[in-house]
């Protein structure tokens, strides 16, 4: 395929104690911009193993009932195995960032992120400190 590129970047994102909740749309979409890319795809990856991605409504009532519900699949305070191991109270922030995943991709199409009108790009901190994120961006495309 002819005009093929490819560019990187990271972006940081300072986030409280889990399950806390950060739009990181607009910095994609200027990531995008920088690309010069015009279709293709952007693949954001969270590095750490107690934060992920994903897509919602980032609006007050759906954060709170998203971390709600991160909070009923793995709730804190349950027995698990990592603490045995490592007495760091997190075990349930590892859970929940697996359960969620590490990944998102999205579709660039005219050099903007097709998502729709009411979808952004999160990054989510699930453990029990506060974190700068690091999520490394690749967009490949033409």
């Amino acid at each position: 395929m002819s005009g093929l590129r490819l560019y990187t970047g990271q972006i940081q994102v300072s986030l409280g104690v889990g399950v806390d909740i950060k739009d990181i749309t607009v910095r994609l979409g200027e990531m995008v911009r920088e690309s010069r890319i015009k279709d293709g795809t952007l693949h954001a990856f969270c590095l750490g193993s107690t934060g992920s991605l994903t897509c919602i409504e980032h609006e007050p009532g759906v954060v709170a009932d998203l971390a709600r519900a991160i909070n009923e699949l793995a709730p804190p305070g349950r027995e698990y195995e990592h603490e045995k191991a490592w007495h760091d109270g997190n075990g349930h922030s590892h859970v929940q960032a697996a359960i969620m995943g590490p990944c998102l991709v999205v579709p660039i199409r005219n050099g903007k992120c097709a998502l729709g009108t009411w979808q952004q790009a999160v990054v989510i901190n699930h453990d029990v400190k506060a974190r700068t994120r690091t999520v490394e961006i690749t967009i490949t495309g033409v």
